[in-house]
Order: structure tokens, then sequence, then C-alpha cells
């Protein structure tokens, strides 16, 4: 009876196994037990994998016996994320590691260099230093090169926060944190069928087509962008998912106002770069001196209702640009020479982990001003999401502005006014600057126009330098890119980040963003502690186990004696 009742046992068992497995094959079922979810990737990927129509090809170029310890990990993250993404693809995702260091031919190897310098991967040189003390040097370039429906598109993996180094275990993290946005953004470009429109707005002394063209070639691959004048026609703007007003010089008109305003009334959204002093640089350079003088372009009024002041002054900043001045050489003839000091060209980084400003690199202005928010409307939340440093002066103006100031010293005593608001975010339900205004005051000949007093949820941002999305231009015509410093010779690619970041975060409807904004937490290991306690922690991981097996065998030995002696 003993017998036929443990054959039963074990037939029920095994069909229960096999219940289970049938049933799980049905309904796919995972369980993440980390607090912070980080191996749930967001219901926004699993749409995007969802609506593939083809198969997707990765070459990853992080490969290699010697690459740098945190890149190996990196490596790692992005194999287990891929393997994710295949889980709810509706096609499969394949890919490769390649070392494109590999090659003992150095045409072969400059050759795939070159490649992938055109795909947009960015090369770094990673200096890791053993606990020998040895240094070793190695090129590595931290990123993939996707292929979708026969378009190819390179995307970098690390995220490098010039505080650190490139291959610091703070960027390692915050770039493995990135690692779904990169990914998902990258399928979205490459899938996307129809792209929503943007535009610029002219008309008013903004920057022109060849001062924003890089910044307009970026915002191309997510949206149809367009440029036109607004002409003080109702309506005009309502096809836009959004718009950008780049650093006007002239004052707008009422009815130009109006139309802006009604625009966000219907839920538009803006990113206004803007300026309240101006000063030219071409008479700095010439005479030596300038003034910089508060203008007007009659926004002022519009910007306030909505919770915004731009103030007409000057932030001077000791972390700043240099700048280069033509000085006699040693043998009588001119030369260039940069002037560290020049505090009128702040550079900012920054800590804020809002998603816009998450990340960033370094960003160039020149000749900001600060902002203040003002007004306690309950249905606006504002976000600031750029600072100065502590280190800051404020000048009102107007104000005479002296290449001979770069001569003297500065004084650290005058850099006390603390950090100041360059750039906000505004977000909810904003008052129209026309309510209780009537409409055919400024549209007579459309007496039925009808407006809106208040907006439907909506967003803008206000930066207070308009020259943050300008482009310079070579005598050729060719645009330099977006944060191109004429004067070192050097990119600040935040002023890019920035941009793009503020656009897709305005055109946005709570997908691609939210994923940018996730935070993983790192528990990281005491590297010191590791070092001064390694032959401790070595010897407690072999002998422990050991000991811990002997003593049950001693036990299960001492029970099983007394048991059947």
């Amino acid at each position: 009876m003993k017998k036929q009742s443990r054959y039963i046992t074990l037939a029920l068992t095994i069909a229960g196994i096999f219940l289970v497995a049938y049933l799980s094959s049905l309904e796919f079922v995972r369980f993440d037990l980390t607090s912070e979810g980080r191996y749930t990737i967001s219901d926004y990927t699993k749409e995007v994998l969802e609506n593939t129509e083809e198969s997707i090809f990765i070459k990853v170029y992080l490969e290699g016996d010697d690459l740098p310890t945190g890149f190996k990990k990196m490596r790692t993250a992005v194999a287990e994320l891929i393997a994710e993404f295949n889980i709810y693809s509706a096609y499969s995702i394949d890919f490769e590691y390649i070392n494109p260091t590999l090659s003992k031919d150095k045409k072969v190897r400059y050759a795939l260099y070159k490649s992938l310098l055109e795909s947009g991967l960015t090369p770094i040189e990673t200096h890791e230093k053993s606990d020998e003390g040895k240094t070793s040097q190695k090129m590595v370039f931290p990123g993939l090169v996707m292929t979708y429906k026969g378009q190819s598109m390179g995307v970098n993996l690390l995220k490098n926060d010039p505080r650190f180094a490139a291959e610091s275990e703070q960027n390692i993290n915050n770039s493995i944190q990135s690692l779904e946005y990169e990914l998902t953004n990258a399928i979205q470009k490459l899938s996307k069928k129809e792209k929503p429109k943007i535009a610029f707005v002219e008309g008013h002394g903004e920057l022109s087509e060849y001062q924003v063209m890089d910044m307009s070639r970026i915002l191309s691959e997510y949206y149809n962008v367009q440029r036109g004048r607004i002409n003080g026609q109702p309506g005009i703007l309502d096809a836009f998912q959004a718009i950008v007003i780049a650093r006007p010089t002239k004052p707008f008109s009422e009815q130009d106002k109006f139309v802006l305003d009604q625009y966000i009334m219907q839920g538009g959204k803006v990113l206004w770069l803007m300026e309240t002093t101006t000063v030219n640089l071409d008479s700095l350079f010439i005479n030596s001196e300038t003034l910089a003088l508060a203008h007007s372009v009659n926004l002022e009024d519009q910007l306030f209702k909505y919770g915004v002041r731009i103030n007409p002054n000057l932030l001077l900043d000791a972390q700043s640009s240099p700048i280069a001045l033509s000085v006699a050489g040693s043998d009588g003839q001119p030369k260039l020479q940069l002037f560290n000091n020049w505090m009128y060209f702040p550079v900012i980084a920054t800590d804020n982990m809002h998603p816009i400003s998450k990340y960033l690199n370094y960003i160039k202005t020149e000749f900001i001003g600060t902002l203040d928010t003002v007004g306690e409307n309950p249905n606006v939340k504002k976000t600031i999401l750029l600072k100065s440093t502590k280190n800051t002066k404020v000048e009102s103006v107007p104000i005479r502005i002296e290449l001979a100031s770069l001569r003297h010293k500065k004084n650290e005593r005058d850099f006390t006014s603390g950090k100041k608001n360059i750039a906000v975010l505004l977000e909810g339900k904003f008052p129209s600057l026309f309510k209780n205004r009537p409409a055919y005051k400024y549209f007579p000949g459309n007496p039925n126009l009808k407006k809106r007093d208040e907006s439907v949820d909506t967003k803008m941002i206000i930066v207070g330098d308009g020259d943050i999305i300008k482009n310079e231009v070579g005598k050729e015509g060719k645009p330099y890119p977006v944060g191109f410093d004429k004067f070192t010779k050097r990119t600040f690619n935040g002023n890019k980040e920035l941009i793009l970041n503020a656009v897709n975060y305005l055109c946005d409807d709570g997908g691609l963003m939210t994923i940018r904004s996730r935070e993983l937490k790192m528990r990281l290991l005491d590297r010191a502690k590791i070092k001064a306690e390694r032959t401790t922690v070595q010897i407690t991981n072999v002998l422990i186990p050991i000991i811990i097996v002997v003593l049950i065998g001693l036990i299960i030995a001492f029970i099983r004696k007394k048991r059947y002696a």
C-alpha cells in the first residue's frame, strides 16, 4: 500500500510540473525583486518593441581582453538589456561584439575608425591604474551601430560627465542607467514613419537659418523642422507641436503676441531663448570696449504673466570660457593669446537630475542674464533646469565692457552673488495675457475670433541666453557644430544636448523622457576598504565555507550515531 502511494505521489508531482510548465508557456510572467525595478523595462519601451516590423541588428564595439574594467561592466549591461528587449520585441534583435583595435593591419584598423566616426561614435582614451600602480592606456569606442529597415545609426553609450575621468565609476554607472533610453530612442528614430512638426519663429530679428543650421540638422532626425513668420495670423502655429523663439532682437507686435498666447492656450509648447541685453562683439574687438545696453522685444509682460522674469543684467561667473586677443609676439608679429578670466562667457555644469538637464556636458554661454520665477499660481509647476556656480557677480545694464579688464586680476570678494537661475521649465495651466481684452481690438477684420483665457495642460522652457543654440559660420558658409568655441577650438556638447532634450521633453507625451528620468541605485563597493582588507576577505571566503561544511557533516554524523546506536 505504501509503495502504491509513493507511485501516485510521484505521478502527481510529475503531472504538476508539466502543468505548471504548460501554463507558464501560455502567459509570460517575470518577477523583478529589486526595489527600483532594475530589470523591468518601461511600458513605453515595450510598446516600441512590439511595433517593430523587422529584425534589428546591433554591432557593439565593446570587446577585447584588455578592455578597461568599467567598460566590461557596460558590455555585460548591454547584453542583458538586449536580451530583455528580445523578450518583448515582435522580431528578433541580433547583436555581435566587435573589437575595433583587434586588427594588426594599421590601414584596416584606421578604416574601421573612420567608419565609426562617420557613424557618429566618439572614441575616448582611457587611463586605467592597476592595483600594482601601473597605468595602461587604451582607445575605446563606447558605442554601437544599430541597423533597422536598411538604415543604420551610431549610438554613443558613454555619459561622459566632464567632472570625472571618462572611465570613472560615476560615468560608467550613469551610462548604464541611460542604456534603455539610448536604445529605445535609436529604435524609435529608425522606425518613425511620420515626424511631428516644429518651427523656428522668424520676423523679430531672431537667429538666422545659418546660425541655427547645425541644431536644425540634429532636430530634423526627430522632427519636420520648418521656419516662418507669424505675421499676426491667428492659428498659423496650430499645426506645430512646438516652436522655438531663438534670440529675438526686435519687438513683437501685439497681434503676434496674441497668436503666440492663443497657441499656448490651445496646448502649444514654446522654447524661449531670450536675451534682455545687447553687446556688440565686433565693436568690442575693434575699439577694445563696448556698451552692454538693455533692449526690449515686448515679451516681458507675457513671460511675467506665465511666471518668469528675465532680468536686464549681465551675469559674470568665475567658471567661464576664455577669449582670444591679438597681441604682439616676441618677433613683432601679431599672435592670438587666450585670456582665461573673461567672466562674461560663463560655462555651466549641472548636477540637476531632471530628464532635460540630467548628465549634461559643459554648456557654453555668452553675455547671459538671470531669471526669476514670479507669482504663486498653484496651476503652474516651476522647475529650475540650469544654475550658475556660486562664484558670480551680477552687473546691471547699461555697463561698459572693456578688454583691458582681462589684464586685471579678478577680486574673489566681488564674486559672491551666489547661484543664479539661467533656465526654467514651466508646466501646467497658464493664464492668458489677453484675458479681459476683446480679441477684435487687435483683429478688427475678424470680429468672430474666439480666444481662451486659460490654457489646457502644457509646458514651456525659458532660457536666459539666446546664443546657447547658435553655431558659428565659417568663411565658406559651412556651419560649425553648435557649442563650438572659435577661440579654443573646443566644442561644448552640452549646448546640443540641452536643446535636444528640451525640445524632446516639450514634444514628448510622457513616454521616452520618462525613461531618461529613471534612477537605478548603484550599490558600490568601498574600493579603499577592499584594498586594505583584501587578505582578510580572501581568507574568510575560503575558510568559512569549508568550516560550515565540516560542521554540518559532524552534526549529521552525531545525529545518525545517536539515532542508530
